[in-house]
């Protein structure tokens, strides 16, 4: 019995459950499995620290923004100096507006009227179309970590399943229920649960963190083209 027990441990302990060998030991689909969240994973962490660093970024160029814009210069020469800045969205909504402002200036010079109710309406439009670009390029690949976190562990667990599949199988092809028989398939299988959560969690605090920034900053470009609407027509109609 003592000889039997010996070599049962042996056999067990002999097995490499190291990442790298349950990854080399792993069938078709369970390496299709840990590949895909292993891309996942690295893709995840590259949107994460991207969408880290332009939020930070968008922070310090709308403070240097709203120290210039409330200097008290004039729109033009406001505009003068935020022409050159177009990875700003404040000054690329603001420059919207006044290039807007300056083609009605010029149909003054052609002798038309002054609309000031269609003036405010083309101001409008032009910076609520800069702001849907602006918002969809900050956006970008946004989605991705929403999908990650959703998917991931649905895709662990197929793994999973399927690892637990194996190792049923091991079973009944060597007809023997010793650990050394299960363990390889159950730790593959738990080695994909794993993985898929690896990728979900980050993702989903990410997302969550990065979306409440976000709503936090597109709600101040909104007030932003409220406050500069109000602003610049009654300068204009104060002339």
């Amino acid at each position: 019995m003592e000889t039997a027990i010996t070599s049962v441990e042996l056999s067990s302990t002999a097995v490499d459950f190291s990442l790298v060998s349950l990854f080399l030991r792993a069938d078709l689909v369970v390496k299709s499995v840990i590949i895909i969240l292993i891309v996942s994973s690295i893709w995840s962490w590259k949107i994460i620290v991207e969408k880290l660093v332009r939020m930070k970024r968008l922070k310090q160029l709308e403070s240097e923004f709203d120290e210039i814009f409330w200097s008290g210069n004039s729109f033009e020469d406001l505009y003068e100096t935020f022409n050159y800045n177009q990875n700003d969205p404040k000054s690329t909504i603001f420059c919207a507006a006044i290039e807007e402002w300056k083609k009605s200036n010029q149909s003054i010079r052609d002798n038309n009227p002054l609309n000031l109710d269609s003036l405010k309406e083309r101001m409008n439009r032009s910076m609520q179309v800069t702001f849907n670009k602006e918002t969809e390029l900050i956006e970008k690949n946004l989605t991705f970590l929403a999908t990650a976190g959703s998917t991931s562990p649905f895709i662990g667990l197929f793994g999973t399943v399927w690892g637990i599949m194996n190792s049923f199988q091991s079973i009944a092809i060597a007809q023997n229920t010793n650990l050394s028989v299960v363990a390889p398939g159950i730790a593959e299988a738990l080695f994909a649960t794993a993985l898929g959560l690896f990728v979900a969690i980050p993702a989903v605090v990410s997302y969550n963190k990065i979306t409440s920034d976000l709503s936090k900053y597109f709600l101040s470009l909104e007030t932003f083209i409220n406050e500069f609407t109000t602003i610049f027509f009654r300068q204009l109609e104060n002339k």
